[in-house]
């Protein structure tokens, strides 16, 4: 019998929070520019917290934008028009236009958002509502009747 091993790193690379691997291949398809630029990590700084590192050396705040809507963290990148008075021998520095999306699972919302050294981080933490969270119920109190109150 042949065992397939199968890498599902990648499956986590575009993914905040979630923690079944059936929302992941589900949302698989609206990852949006997979094609590795602008290049980037995804940090779990604690237990809710998250940081997103992206490389976008060259662009400046005004250059980059960032949404998030309906799950989804929108990160773009609009370089203005190139400067007709460069002749470069060789162009290493990828300054193009991006757009990388980002699927969030339910209940994780940005925070924050800097500039740093050409690279842009984003913060972000999951905040689970009150009726969500786990919690102890004790053993030996019998509910309280209506009947037991009359």
């Amino acid at each position: 019998m042949r065992t397939l091993d199968f890498d599902l790193s990648p499956l986590y690379r575009s993914a905040i929070g979630f923690d079944r691997i059936a929302s992941l291949l589900e949302n698989l398809n609206t990852s949006g520019n997979q094609n590795g630029y602008p290049p980037y990590n995804i940090e779990l700084l604690g237990e809710n917290d998250y940081r997103i590192t992206m490389a976008v050396a060259g662009f400046t705040d005004d250059e980059l934008d960032i949404e998030s809507r309906e799950n989804v963290l929108l990160v773009k990148g609009k370089k203005e028009s190139e400067k007709p008075d460069s002749k470069y021998l060789y162009q290493g520095i990828a300054e193009r236009n991006f757009e990388r999306r980002f699927q969030l699972a339910d209940h994780v919302r940005v925070t924050g958002a800097n500039l740093e050294n050409g690279l842009l981080h984003i913060d972000l933490v999951r905040e689970i509502p009150e009726a969500m969270k786990p919690r102890k119920i004790k053993i030996g109190q019998a509910p309280m009747l209506e009947s037991d109150v009359a």
